[in-house]
């Protein structure tokens, strides 16, 4: 999802899929601890959607929108 489609959801919503993110982060890196990892790009994609997210989160707060 690119940062302008996140710009269109509230905070409730990017804050979901905030935390739906960090879980598919979490399971990443227990398959690569496991050794099980197939795609090792697929954890810089989340790490840099997770980026994302926070960053459009901060932009809503600084701007003054409330959850």
């Amino acid at each position: 999802m690119n940062a302008s489609e996140l710009r269109d959801k509230d905070l409730k919503a990017l804050e979901a899929e905030l935390l739906e993110q960090r879980k598919a982060q979490f399971n990443l890196r227990m398959q690569k601890a496991t050794g099980q990892l197939a795609r090792p790009d697929e954890m810089t994609r989340v790490r840099r959607e997770i980026a994302r997210i926070k960053t459009v989160i901060n932009e809503k707060i600084k701007a003054g929108e409330t959850a």
